[in-house]
């Protein structure tokens, strides 16, 4: 059964021009013109699962919902972590990433932009070796 982490990353990576890093020792993240829209946590231990830019409305309902909370250190700029994966339907949260994705984008410089625009999108992306860096 695949995990709430490998359909993540499948979904993001299946977006034009995204990148993925690990920062800060156990967070997968998702880019798009070196900046994040979506973090996947790879720390099994640690509450939070994956974190998400909103806007300030969507931001605002999300979390009300129980298992979604503002994601610690970005709540400000309108981020929601999903505690609890069963929260949400799986559509509902690839949606919320997508839009997450073209708020972001929206938000590169326009040169930037362009020259994404311009550019062949990635394709198939070689093998990662993120699961590598997972902490047991």
């Amino acid at each position: 059964m695949e995990s709430y982490l490998e359909w993540v990353r499948r979904f993001c990576l299946s977006l034009p021009h995204v990148t993925e890093k690990v920062r800060w020792e156990h967070n997968l993240c998702f880019c798009i013109g070196e900046r994040m829209f979506c973090i996947g946590n790879l720390e099994p231990a640690e509450p939070g699962r994956i974190a998400f830019k909103c806007t300030q409305e969507k931001f605002a309902e999300l979390v009300e919902v129980e298992g979604l909370i503002p994601a610690p250190y970005a709540a400000r700029n309108h981020w929601v972590s999903v505690r609890d994966m069963n929260a949400l339907r799986r559509a509902e949260l690839e949606e919320l990433i997508h839009h997450s994705y073209r708020l972001v984008l929206e938000r590169l410089p326009k040169k930037t932009q362009v020259a994404l625009a311009s550019a062949k999108p990635f394709g198939k992306h070689p093998k990662r070796k993120w699961a590598a860096t997972r902490r047991k």
